[in-house]
């Protein structure tokens, strides 16, 4: 059996299913799920890549950004967790400079990995800094004192997916002929709650196709449960509510990636695609303040790495003669034509100060997250 025969079975079995739980099934089913197989590989020779892949100073960054936030949270050790590590090259690079920096002997440092081959792949990566815990979920860790990192985990939460026409419905999928076909259902109270939340009225739009994550929601109350002081910095490809659902995005943001290719057909190759949707920063915003989180700072890669610092970090790495090529490969972070303005960057913080950060100096845009 194949994960196609197993979304056939189960569909067979017991009817329809939203696209919810066939995007979770298509990535996280134990046994052939995307984001579970052995044989995942991510970067160049996989199907996607992301900023750690990019350049080492990535990490770099995030490390000056986790002895900023040491700075403002005393704490020692200071607990850092991060979610969904992938092939580990981010928790690397931040740790390679936090080791510059003398600042490993202060720290504990926890990765949530849900797949058991990624881990042995991080672990050998890492294999200099024998202190790293690993756990499957965040059920695993006692209340800590730290921060809460994540760099494009958000875009794989299954998410529902919508169709308004004369009113609101919800995509399901069925059988035809031994393949998938979607229904239209009338949207569930969940969904209404959601649109009616944000303020979001897709009628005058129609036909408009979009996507529903309320799997975030669930997400920060666990973390805000787990985080009794510190930060929750989240970086992920998305929009402000006001720029998701807007008129001229009508067709959604759902996308699969297959060996570097971006494709609209989410029914193929299921369990050998990645499949994402951007982020609704504004749901991180509200929902992160129903859970006493506090957003301190919403900006695009490009401005926060500025902001933070990024040419200082060049200069120490490279001196007076950076090299070219490397040069290049940084661009492509701040960049609006790399991931400079497609990535976005949050900071959330639990606790009684008002940190006043770095990152957000050259531009903050807090006020666009707000529901109109």
């Amino acid at each position: 059996m194949n994960l196609k025969d197993k979304v056939l079975h189960k569909i067979k079995k017991e009817g329809s299913i939203n696209f919810e739980l066939f995007m979770e099934m298509a990535l996280y089913d134990h046994e052939y799920g995307y984001y579970m197989r052995e044989d995942i590989v991510i970067g160049k020779y996989g199907d996607f890549y992301t900023s750690p892949h990019l350049h080492p100073i990535f990490g770099a960054m995030i490390g000056k950004q986790i002895e900023e936030f040491m700075v403002w949270v005393k704490k020692n050790p200071f607990t850092i967790v991060e979610i969904g590590a992938g092939m580990g090259y981010l928790t690397k690079d931040l740790l390679d400079y936090l080791h510059k920096k003398d600042k490993l002997n202060k720290i504990r440092y926890y990765l949530v990995e849900i797949n058991p081959h990624l881990r042995k792949q991080q672990t050998q990566l890492l294999k200099n800094y024998d202190f790293i815990e690993w756990v499957s979920s965040l059920d695993e860790l006692t209340p800590f004192i730290g921060c809460v990192i994540s760099n494009e985990l958000l875009d794989s939460f299954p998410v529902r997916v919508i169709e308004v026409e004369d009113k609101v419905y919800e995509i399901f999928i069925s059988l035809k002929d031994k393949k998938f076909t979607e229904l239209k259902v009338p949207a569930s109270q969940e969904v209404l709650d959601y649109l009616d939340e944000f303020n979001i009225n897709l009628l005058p739009f129609q036909p408009y196709r979009t996507e529903v994550n309320l799997k975030i929601k669930e997400w920060l109350k666990k973390v805000s449960k787990k985080l009794q002081e510190g930060f929750i910095l989240t970086i992920d490809y998305g929009y402000c509510t006001d720029e998701y659902y807007c008129e001229e995005r009508n067709k959604g943001t759902l996308l699969s990636y297959f060996k570097h290719q971006v494709s609209e057909d989410i029914y193929s190759n299921i369990g050998q695609q990645d499949i994402t949707a951007h982020v609704n920063f504004s749901s991180l915003h509200k929902w992160g303040k129903e859970s006493k989180l506090k957003t301190l700072g919403f900006t695009s890669q490009g401005a926060y790495l500025i902001s933070l610092g990024i040419d200082e970090m060049i200069e120490e790495i490279y001196g007076n003669s950076p090299d070219v090529f490397e040069l290049a490969k940084i661009k492509g972070l701040i960049l609006p034509q790399g991931m400079g303005e497609s990535h976005k960057v949050i900071i959330q913080y639990k606790g009684e100060l008002n940190p006043d950060l770095k990152g957000f100096a050259l531009r903050n845009q807090i006020k666009k997250l707000n529901i109109k």
